[in-house]
This record gives C-alpha cells, sequence and structure tokens, in this order.
C-alpha cells in the first residue's frame, strides 16, 4: 500500500477522514457528545494540535484518505496559543477537567526525544484492511532507522492490542475525573 506525506493543500481530506474515524471515541466524544458540536468542533482541534506535523511532513495517508496519521517529530508541539484561539465553549468544571487530564498527560509524555502518534484514524468503511497497520509500519521504519522512540496515547482500550502487536508497551492508565480513560504507551526502537 502506497503511503504518502499529505499536502498542506490535503488537510481537509485528513479532518474529514479523522471525523469519520473518531465519530464513536469515548474521549473525543466526552468533549463533544452531540453531533452537530462534534463536527464542528473536534475538526478545528485536531487541526489545532496536529497542524505542526503538515510543516513537517508527517501527516502520512493512504492513496485516497482513507486512513491518516499525524506525527508531532522530535522537538515539534502543538502551539497552546492555536488551541486557545479557538475559543472553544467552556466553563469553569470544564477547564478544571481539561487542565487536570493535561498534568497526566504530561506525566507520561516521554523526557527524552520522541516521535509522537497524535492521532491515526481510519474510515470506519476500511477498517480491519490492514490500513492502520501499513500507516503505521511506514513511520516506525523511519524512527527505528533514526534509533527514537515512539509514543502515543490509545483513547480506545480496544485498540491497545493493535498498538502492542507495532511494539507499544502499555505505561499506565490515564484516568481523570469522568474522561473516558487513555492508555500511555511507548514503543522503543528497534
Amino acid at each position: 500500500m502506497e503511503i504518502r506525506a499529505a499536502l498542506k493543500s490535503e488537510q481537509q481530506a485528513v479532518l474529514d477522514t479523522l471525523a469519520l474515524a473518531f465519530a464513536a471515541d469515548p474521549p473525543i466524544r466526552y468533549w463533544w457528545p452531540g453531533s452537530s458540536e462534534y463536527l464542528h468542533w473536534w475538526p478545528r482541534f485536531a487541526l489545532a494540535m496536529g497542524e505542526p506535523a503538515f510543516e513537517m511532513q508527517a501527516v502520512m495517508v493512504t492513496p485516497n484518505f482513507e486512513g491518516v496519521a499525524l506525527w508531532l517529530p522530535p522537538g515539534v508541539e502543538s502551539d497552546p496559543a492555536q488551541v486557545a484561539a479557538l475559543d472553544m465553549p467552556s466553563d469553569e468544571d470544564t477547564d478544571l477537567i481539561a487542565g487536570d487530564l493535561r498534568n497526566e498527560m504530561d506525566r507520561f509524555h516521554p523526557a527524552t526525544p520522541h516521535w509522537y502518534l497524535w492521532t491515526l484514524g481510519v474510515d470506519p468503511r476500511c477498517q480491519h484492511r490492514g490500513i492502520g497497520s501499513a500507516l503505521l509500519s511506514h513511520t516506525l521504519a523511519h524512527i527505528d532507522q533514526r534509533r527514537e522512540i515512539a509514543y502515543l496515547e490509545s483513547s480506545d482500550p480496544k485498540n491497545v492490542p493493535f498498538y502492542e502487536r507495532h511494539g507499544f508497551e502499555v505505561l499506565g492508565i490515564i484516568q481523570v475525573h469522568d474522561v473516558p480513560r487513555l492508555t500511555p504507551m511507548v514503543r522503543r526502537p528497534r
């Protein structure tokens, strides 16, 4: 399967795939439970968090955008100001929960340089065809050549075995308030 870096001009196609792929994702839908608010905010948030991946040519896609993976290379991070500029609706409780979640996520992020798989999504009509594995294997081969580590947070417990098959190890569980749990995972170079 051909895997290539997405062009910045292809952002909408990437976001469309992510909107389909994460429509039933437990933590994402925790924040945006209504379909209209999900379709409005999730793509904007995904772009704000993942836009540096486009600039670094680290958004990997399949030929017809059946699957996409947004990687943040070592030393590249999302811009908090870009996320704040979204001006998403919130209240004191939501801000507290989001802050606690960020703190817990930060606790598991490796201190050493690493590749962060911010998100990987496959159009539901194309799942279970090896697309996610192809996307993951493509970039992991590059990461292994560089002898670097990879890190992610699995947002769905059903996906943990998939990542384990690709060499990721569970570091713990991120569980704050009533937010569905995340599973932080690391993969050492092969």
